[in-house]
Formats: C-alpha cells, structure tokens, sequence
C-alpha cells in the first residue's frame, strides 16, 4: 500500500462476495428508465442521472455506439456509502446484464472483456473486481485485479450502524505506515479448507483504514467489540467502513449472533449470510 503523486491511494485488498446482496434486472423499454426499491431504496439521495448504475448505462451504450435503451430494476439489500462495495457491485451487474439484453457480445459490438473492465473503472476503482465476479486480489487504484484463490462457504456476520461513511474522509484521515503487504503469490499457501484456516490465514493482515475510520465514527470500535462473540473467528472493518463482518465457524454461530447483537441493536443493519466460493 502507498500513496501515488496525484493523491490516489494505492490498494492491497482481498476482495470477497457473499450470497446476500442487491439485485439488477434490465428489460426492454424505450429510452433508459431506472426504477428502485428494496429496504434502502430510499437512501438512495440525489438525481437518477447520477446512480451509479445509470451512469454505468449511459457509459456502456455510449461505447457500443447505440441507444440506452432499457429499463432497470435495482433492489437496494445493502446499506449505501457502508464500505462494502454495494454501488460498484450495483455498476457491474448493470454492465453484465446490459452486454447481455443489448447483445454486446457479438464481434460486431466492438467491446472486449478487457475494453468492459476499463469502462467499469471510470465509474469507480471497485467496479473491475465486481465485474470479474470470483475472489480477488485488488492492487493499484482497483485496476490491478488477480485471483484470489479459493474461499471456503464461510459463515458470516455484516453489522452496520445505519450511518454513512464517506470512503474520502477515511482516507484523509489515516495517518501513520502501512502493513506490510502478502507475497505476490498469494494470500494463501492453500485454498483454507473452512472458516477456521480462513480466519487463521487473515489473522496476520489488518485493515490500515479501521484506526481512522473509527476516530470517525466510534460506533465502528463497539461493533468490533460486539461482533467477537462466542464463536467469532475473526472480526475486521470493510473496506472503508462502516460495515464490520465477523467470521464464524457454523451458520449456527452466525446466526446466533447476528440474532444478539440485532436484538441489542435494531437500528443497526445485521446480516448472517455466507462468502461464495467462487
């Protein structure tokens, strides 16, 4: 990790997917319509033109040379600016689903696999690895993305505290070295047979963004704390917070504590789910 010249930080990430998350569809229409609900549709703020799946379409046909024709349904699961890569994830899968109801795949398009990753980063350094869509190694700005190897099904525990944390301020915020990174072969010796040797394997690297991002928002630390209940593996911030996930041995561990700490907290957003392998 590091800072370039122009101000960007340079990244040293695992970058991991769950089976919980949001959902986009896109169906025929004329002109380009974007239509939203779900639990946090409604923190969804400012103009249409400006989500980041809207964006993604109008960038998409812009470079195929057609019309942005489509409607598209986003359902908002995930809690929005929460460090977990909900918009950019959200991006990606418009451009995939988008390639497919336009037909982008055809030579004719004149639009490759490597020419999608590039369009994606123009929305955001996150949108590349969510194209890509299988655990990831995330070097650079976002634009450096390597296999990750393979994860186990792991039980996991999200926990947000329903507050926005904007990645900018985090970063401005850090001070102090960073860690040092993994070898360039890996994470993993081996593929971790399950969440134990997961947890075992991540113990070694921290998040250099979590000091910061607490100072922040202290409500962070508490749910570190709490997340390491009985069970608890391994507890760490994501990306630039504020959602923390824990891992857990059993989903009967997870959802044991996803249900406490729920319970103790119902404003907080609480979420026992499991990483995908791929």
């Amino acid at each position: 990790m590091g800072r370039r010249e122009d101000g960007y930080h340079l990244l040293d990430s695992l970058v991991a997917f769950t089976e919980y998350g949001d959902t986009v569809a896109a169906a025929p229409d004329d002109g380009l319509h974007l239509d939203c609900d779900g639990p946090f549709a409604d923190r969804l703020d400012g103009p249409v033109e400006q989500n980041l799946v809207h964006r993604a379409a109008t960038l998409l046909a812009e470079a195929a040379g057609i019309r942005a024709d489509a409607r598209i349904t986003l359902t908002k699961r995930l809690p929005v600016a929460s460090g977990i890569g909900g918009g950019s994830s959200d991006a990606a899968a418009a451009l995939s689903a988008l390639c497919a109801l336009w037909r982008l795949d055809i030579p004719a398009a004149d639009l490759a696999d490597a020419d999608l990753a590039a369009l994606g980063l123009r929305l955001g350094a996150d949108v590349p690895v969510c194209l890509a869509r299988r655990t990831s190694r995330l070097q650079g700005i976002g634009e450096r993305v390597m296999p990750g190897g393979v994860l186990p099904a792991a039980p996991v525990v999200l926990v947000n505290p329903g507050i926005g944390l904007a990645t900018p301020s985090v970063f401005k915020a850090r001070t102090g070295p960073f860690s040092a990174s993994p070898a360039q072969d890996g994470i993993f010796g081996q593929a971790p047979s399950d969440a134990a040797a997961l947890a075992h394997a991540l113990a070694p690297y921290p998040n250099d963004l979590t000091g910061a991002a607490v100072g922040l928002l202290p409500v962070i630390g508490e749910i570190l704390e709490r997340l390491q209940v009985a069970g608890c593996l391994l507890a760490r911030m994501s990306g630039s917070g504020a959602t923390c996930f824990a891992l857990y041995p059993d989903d009967r561990s997870a959802e044991a504590a996803a249900a406490a700490i729920g319970g103790e907290h119902p404003d907080w957003w609480v979420v026992a789910t499991r990483l995908a392998p791929g």
